[in-house]
């Protein structure tokens, strides 16, 4: 069986209340050996590090505040987050970045609480984990003004265009793809993205309960997406790319656990 590294689940979201151990044992039924938890707020990645903790080498955790989450931002919110960080299991610094697609927080509020979490991964150098959403442009400048200093960074669940990815490559960056690239309607843009990006700068992910990817069969379209079904995303990798399940599969795990030092 080919095994997998899923680097993004909201597993302290409400839809997986009272059946964590359920959906971590099927996605290790389905070769997901490792999963890395997504903070989104200090609440939410003190939840994940308390998850993650109790499944040693199967789960690991990052520590931030996702850009909706900006509105909670404090002066106490950076040194919360580095304590955490400070433990082997939490890997990663985010889910942080920029979200003008919803605005759920204020755009100043949001671009201050970025920088405080890039300057912190600077300091502690763990890689980055990052978001975003029709804020491209500035993102792309908050970020140029540490690239020089930063850490490794994966813009995860990356649904943007062929241009896009290209910048954020010549950055250095990694990107993250979950079942979105198998959904023909809205992201039918990203095939030429997967034929582009090299395996070697690519991680997958499904984003769960969210993305559920379209190539799962018919009975279970109506279900929430998890872990176990990160094997559907690398299907559509490998059609896409016309390489083997197999390579998708070994690849993509060798790189997230040298990016995320796992």
């Amino acid at each position: 069986m080919n095994t997998y590294i899923d680097i993004g689940i909201n597993l302290t979201n409400k839809q997986f209340y009272n059946e964590q151990d359920e959906v971590i044992n099927r996605a290790l039924d389905n070769g997901v050996d490792y999963m890395i938890l997504t903070g989104t707020s200090v609440r939410g990645s003190k939840e994940s590090a308390d998850i993650a903790q109790d499944y040693p080498d199967i789960l690991f955790s990052t520590a931030g505040i996702h850009p909706h989450d900006a509105k909670s931002f404090n002066d106490q919110s950076i040194g919360e987050l580095r304590n955490l960080l400070k433990q082997d299991h939490v890997v990663s610094v985010g889910e942080c970045g920029l979200d003008f697609d919803r605005d759920f927080s204020p755009r100043p509020l949001q671009e201050k609480c970025y920088c405080a979490q890039l300057e912190l991964a600077i300091q502690i150098n763990k890689p980055l984990f990052l978001h975003e959403r029709s804020a491209f442009k500035r993102f792309t400048e908050i970020t140029e003004d540490y690239l020089s200093q930063l850490p490794e960074a994966v813009v995860h669940c990356f649904t943007g265009t062929l241009e896009e990815a290209k910048s954020y490559l010549d950055k250095g960056f990694y990107l993250g793809f979950t079942g979105a690239i198998s959904d023909e309607k809205r992201f039918k843009h990203l095939e030429e993205v997967i034929r582009y990006v090299p395996l070697e700068r690519m991680m997958i992910e499904t984003d769960a309960p969210f993305m559920l990817p379209k190539n799962i069969s018919a009975r279970s379209q109506n279900r929430r997406n998890e872990p176990a079904f990160l094997p559907y995303v690398a299907q559509t990798v490998a059609q896409i790319k016309k390489i083997s399940l197999t390579d998708v599969a070994e690849e993509t795990t060798a790189v997230a656990r040298k990016f995320f030092r796992i």
